[in-house]
């Protein structure tokens, strides 16, 4: 009995609250408009039509009513009005005048609506629902004008306020309009016929193209073979402890999608500095020790094969932000400006941990939070029709697990969601890291094996790549003719180091992020 009273007194605490919320963002709005001296925008005549439309045939609202909010409307009364009818329709009640009247007399606002007399005049007003769904549409965007508006009021108030943050304001902006977005603009469905013709032509345009890649190819033999590329619109997690090797694995990608297959390649980097990212592409494309370059002490042939292989870097296109602590709300910004001025066709960020979702996490824990970011990745990779690859830390359990020490899914880190949102999950694993010289493929110095351990359309499986560690540099099994120095057998990776950037390599620099000696 006390926890159902309870649970009522929450309930009207909690409605209350929201109400209370509500009336001060329309007051808010109001005195805005005030101030400008103008009438926030609206089309109240267009929601009376709408109102007694749906009162008139019931059929009408099973065409809106996944669309239109109550919060669209711009006459209270009218918030009011439509609540009453979606609630007969969440109850399978029919919806009339009677109905909707009883309703309101039921829920106590029938007089604050104006009484059954103003809901009489509302049918009279339209005589079918021929086109209710333009009339939806109009209340919408006239809805989504208004939001608009208080949101870019409350920043210029806050934005006058000393003691704001900049940044936060930013991120607080940025959330605010990507709601307004997320709630009002969803995809409509699309009929069978439609799917099965576009089916039916991504098939013949395979066969047209029968033995090539239909997604973006990573430059590995192997992987591309059973992958057929990096697939549009799928996110890709590739996960691994710590010194495995992610960020060479995704470097080594970025520059066979870039430099052999001149596709525009944007990365992400929230952990290194770009200088060092582009240092380590310069070594692994020249062939040279990182620590022989950050030295400077080259031999007169080693210069010449810096300069003449620093030419590929130079024209390729590849565009990096290494922006620290980037929220979801940035990237997207930043990925929709990189897709429209590049035409970018495919996506790394290293890496999900260190990412911020960009809102008011107060109440949440990290896993919740990190849970939004995949599905926004996930969304990311679906509205910009690319590819997404995101690095992701694996938990210790590896590492205290016996035998082989191989990972598994259940050690993603932080977040389950991770796995239920990526349409691949892909491990980099080197045996000669646990001391392990051999397994059943053969020595494993110098190896890493690529696993695909979650395909949601294809196969899974493992590929088998040579790791040269002194370079940081992934490729396929005896394609290495390197000249300088054969790896000693460490597979560690050299210290990082300051060399110039390549004039041409696009990057977008982050000026809070200056410390350039961080080892890789």
């Amino acid at each position: 009995m006390n926890n159902t009273m309870n649970n009522q007194a929450e309930n009207t605490n909690t409605s209350f609250t929201q109400k209370r919320l509500k009336n001060q963002s329309a007051q808010f709005l109001h005195q805005t408009a005030l101030d400008h001296g103008r009438i926030p925008p609206q089309a109240t005549d267009i929601e009376e039509a709408v109102l007694g439309a749906l009162m008139l045939e019931k059929q009408a609202l099973t065409q809106i009513i996944d669309v239109l909010k109550p919060q669209a409307f711009y006459k209270e009364s009218h918030q009011l009005i439509y609540a009453a009818i979606k609630s007969l329709f969440a109850k399978s009640e029919p919806v009339d005048i009677l109905t909707v009247t009883n309703e309101l007399k039921t829920n106590g606002t029938l007089e604050s609506v104006g009484g059954a007399y103003y809901l009489s005049q509302l049918t009279t007003r339209v005589a079918s629902a021929a086109n209710i769904e333009f009339h939806a549409k109009i209340i919408i965007e006239k809805y989504i004008l208004r939001e608009m508006i208080t949101v870019s009021s409350e920043t210029i108030r806050d934005a006058y306020d000393d003691t704001s943050d900049v940044f936060e304001l930013l991120d607080k902006t940025e959330a605010k309009l990507f709601s307004i977005s997320e709630e009002n603009f969803r995809r409509e469905y699309e009929s069978m016929e439609s799917l099965v013709r576009m089916s039916m032509d991504e098939i013949e345009q395979a066969k047209d193209h029968e033995g090539k890649l239909r997604g973006v190819p990573s430059g590995f033999t192997e992987l591309d073979r059973m992958t057929s590329g990096w697939q549009k619109s799928d996110l890709v997690v590739l996960a691994a402890r710590p010194a495995m090797g992610k960020t060479a694995f995704t470097l080594s990608m970025a520059r066979n999608i870039a430099v052999d297959h001149h596709k525009p390649v944007a990365f992400f980097s929230l952990e290194m500095a770009s200088v060092q990212l582009v240092t380590r592409l310069i070594s692994s494309e020249s062939k040279i020790k990182a620590d022989t370059l950050k030295k400077g002490n080259l031999k007169d042939y080693e210069w010449e094969q810096l300069n003449a292989k620093v030419t590929n870097l130079v024209e390729a296109p590849i565009y990096i932000d290494d922006t620290p602590s980037l929220s979801v709300f940035e990237l997207r910004a930043k990925c929709r400006r990189l897709k429209e001025q590049h035409n970018i066709e495919i996506i790394f960020i290293d890496y999900i941990q260190l990412m911020t979702s960009g809102v008011d996490s107060k109440g949440g824990n990290r896993e919740q939070e990190i849970s939004m970011i995949s599905r926004s990745l996930k969304a990311l990779a679906k509205e910009l029709n690319v590819p997404v690859i995101v690095l992701s830390q694996l938990n210790r359990s590896v590492e205290t697990r016996g035998g082989l020490k191989k990972p598994l899914l259940s050690d993603l880190r932080e977040s389950g969601a991770i796995e239920q949102d990526a349409d691949m999950v892909v491990f980099i694993y080197r045996p000669e890291y646990y001391q392990i010289e051999a397994d059943e493929k053969g020595p494993t110095q110098g190896k890493a094996d690529i696993i695909i351990a979650k395909h949601r359309n294809g196969s899974t499986g493992e590929i088998r790549l040579d790791f040269i560690g002194q370079y940081a540099r992934f490729q396929d099994p005896e394609d290495f003719t390197g000249m300088s120095l054969p790896d000693d057998g460490s597979g560690g990776m050299a210290p990082n180091t300051g060399f110039d950037q390549p004039p041409s390599t696009i990057t977008i620099p982050s000026k809070m992020n200056k410390d350039d000696d961080v080892p890789f």
